[in-house]
């Protein structure tokens, strides 16, 4: 009786294989943990080279005629390399680069400007003039147009990335199974030629 109850206090005392227990317990969260951190370095790293990539490749695009290798449109030649300056780091990638363009910075996000205002609320109504910047008859409270525009004229790219994570950390937290990125690039064209002016239009008086 006395050599079990030795026995028993001895296994109580026993620590062997006790750090192998507490490994066992801190690896799974010890591997969340370092996958999420890689995941969000990655991520940070791709949407970095991202952003880099569509400023340079926007101000190769702000000369007349500008030398960007390969085939079809100035538009299809950027995206190209967009492309290139991501391959190796963007696996599997899809991109959607769109460019639009005003006639100068003051008139990013505000609408077309009133030359003549009859009842003088600062609102658009029938009887006002505007500078037509849209060229298409409407008065437009966000007025951009689809291109790169023309010599002097102020080009906003937006791009998009979506690429499949490197890292299995979407099951795990329940996030998007793809990165996500979008970026932005303002810059004006070099003024190679004159601008071109916008027409005055009136609407119809009520």
């Amino acid at each position: 009786m006395i050599r079990v109850r030795s026995h028993r206090r001895s296994l109580v005392r026993n620590e062997r294989g006790a750090v192998l227990t507490e490994f066992g317990l801190l690896i799974v969260p010890m591997c969340i943990l370092l996958l999420g951190l890689l995941d969000l370095g990655y991520l940070m790293y791709l949407r970095s080279t991202f952003q880099g990539a569509i400023n340079d490749v926007a101000r190769l695009a702000t000369v007349q005629n500008p030398t960007i290798s390969g085939t079809g449109t100035v538009e299809q030649r950027m995206d190209a390399a967009i492309r290139e300056r991501m391959r190796g780091l963007a696996i599997n990638a899809t991109y959607d680069v769109r460019e639009q363009s005003v006639e100068d910075f003051t008139q990013i996000g505000k609408p077309e400007k009133l030359i003549s205002d009859v009842n003088r609320n600062g609102r658009h109504d029938p009887g006002d003039c505007w500078i037509d910047l849209q060229q298409n008859g409407t008065f437009d409270t966000a007025p951009v147009r689809s291109g790169l525009g023309g010599a002097d004229d102020v080009v906003l790219y937006t791009a998009n990335l979506t690429m499949p994570r490197m890292f299995p950390m979407a099951k795990l937290l329940g996030a998007s199974p793809n990165y996500e990125i979008l970026v932005k690039a303002t810059v004006r064209n070099q003024p190679y030629a004159n601008q071109a002016s916008s027409p005055t239009v009136c609407s119809a008086a009520s």
